[in-house]
């Protein structure tokens, strides 16, 4: 796996292919969305037959991106958990995992809209956002007068995910997006989804000119909006 390095706000950073994002010169890694125990809060409500398995994928592939980066500095940007009792529906071999995982590095959880309280018993300290250089961290991309024009903001939320077409295929995945003032983060769990950078839902976050960092194939690929393709979803709309 081969990661894409980029600057951002002054910052040169690492797109990874698992959708986690390094700063080598603050040795962090950051991730966004987990959603830890979505699987078993939809099974919970009956909505849904999925394996109750996402929690165990998501955190070998957070515990790769750790092995790969090897960071003093781990950042979670918030819906780390599904929901405020996903944390005590984690399976005993789960918790084991994640409390190793967290006691091995700083560990940061920043709240999200789906967990604003801190997890209970798991180690790590949680605020509601982090500056760190020059880079502010949040879950989402914050909006109103003052934040109208923001410069270093790094986030997630949106689930960002984008399509383009390579010798007449369509290929899609997550992305990372930036309009050199704001950076969005992929989701990493297992069973996130995604919205597409061109849906309406991304109105007013974004820049009118941006590019994304396409998740495929096992890399990583710049684009700029030009070269995006509209989802079909949209098209049959």
């Amino acid at each position: 796996m081969s990661g894409l390095q980029f600057s951002f706000s002054g910052a040169q950073l690492v797109a990874d292919p698992s959708g986690a994002l390094y700063w080598p010169a603050e040795h962090t890694l950051m991730v966004a969305d987990l959603h830890f125990e979505k699987g078993s809060s939809f099974a919970a409500r009956g909505t849904a037959l999925l394996p109750p398995y996402d929690t165990r994928a998501t955190l070998e592939a957070l515990a790769r991106a750790v092995r790969r980066h090897r960071p003093r500095r781990v950042i979670c940007l918030g819906d780390s958990f599904h929901d405020l009792g996903a944390a005590g529906r984690l399976a005993n071999g789960d918790q084991t995992r994640l409390r190793r995982l967290v006691a091995a590095q700083d560990w940061l959880w920043i709240s999200g809209n789906h967990d604003p309280q801190p997890p209970v018993g798991l180690g790590g300290d949680c605020q509601a956002q982090i500056r760190l250089g020059g880079l502010v961290l949040r879950h989402a991309a914050e909006f109103g007068p003052d934040a109208a024009l923001p410069s270093g903001e790094v986030s997630g939320h949106y689930h960002p995910k984008a399509r383009v077409r390579l010798r007449a295929r369509g290929v899609s995945g997550r992305c990372f997006v930036t309009d050199g003032r704001r950076l969005i983060l992929p989701s990493f769990g297992a069973f996130t989804g995604g919205l597409d950078v061109l849906d309406a839902g991304f109105a007013g976050v974004l820049a009118p000119q941006f590019r994304v960092y396409l998740l495929a194939r096992g890399g990583v690929y710049a684009f700029r909006q030009h070269q995006l393709s509209v989802p079909p979803e949209a098209l049959a709309g």
